[in-house]
């Protein structure tokens, strides 16, 4: 029986991508009771435009990122950075999510996020723009999850994150915290 359901969102669209595989992690590693799904669909979601966000309109990609969302407790962003901030990808996501303002499919739900890169930074600029992104957009961000993995090629090398035993532990503990903070909303 599935208590918790946490959408998983991944800033790297490449199959290969490091953070992909670090979102693999947290959905094979996910407590009893919660089940992780990693969303595969946001290089078919369109760049939001209001004029194809109308009511009882179909737009493709985007309705089903936002039924996604609407069906989950909590959501896990996983990102890496791009130039200095978070992927258009995700930003993009959040924004689909973040409508009707107000009353979104992300709206009081809780949040976390984790980045990862191969630079010692750990993408905590992305980090703390998918934070900001997703908290104004009316999302629950924990903040006792500030997972940045840094050095990745040299941490994991040709082997999947899931392998390291310091980070697979560092994803467990945070996917907690996101799952708490979800009871914790509901107990309130």
């Amino acid at each position: 029986m599935t208590d918790t359901r946490v959408l998983v969102l991944v800033g790297s669209l490449r199959a290969g991508s490091v953070n992909r595989q670090v979102a693999e992690t947290a959905v094979a590693n996910a407590p009893a009771g919660v089940e992780l799904t990693v969303f595969d669909g946001l290089g078919a979601v369109p760049f939001y435009n209001e004029d194809l966000d109308l009511p009882g309109a179909a737009v493709g990609g985007a309705d089903e990122l936002r039924a996604a969302a609407a069906a989950a407790d909590a959501l896990l962003l996983v990102t890496p950075e791009y130039n200095g901030t978070m992927p258009a990808v995700l930003k993009n996501a959040i924004d689909w999510i973040s409508r009707p303002y107000g009353a979104g499919a992300v709206a009081g739900k809780p949040v976390a996020v984790i980045s990862v890169s191969p630079s010692a930074n750990g993408a905590k600029w992305a980090h703390a723009e998918a934070s900001k992104a997703v908290g104004i957009a009316g999302g629950k961000v924990v903040e006792d999850v500030a997972l940045s993995i840094g050095a990745s090629h040299e941490k994991f090398g040709d082997k999947h994150p899931s392998e390291n035993a310091e980070v697979t532990a560092e994803v467990v503990k945070a996917v907690a915290h996101l799952v708490a903070a979800t009871k914790d909303l509901v107990d309130a």
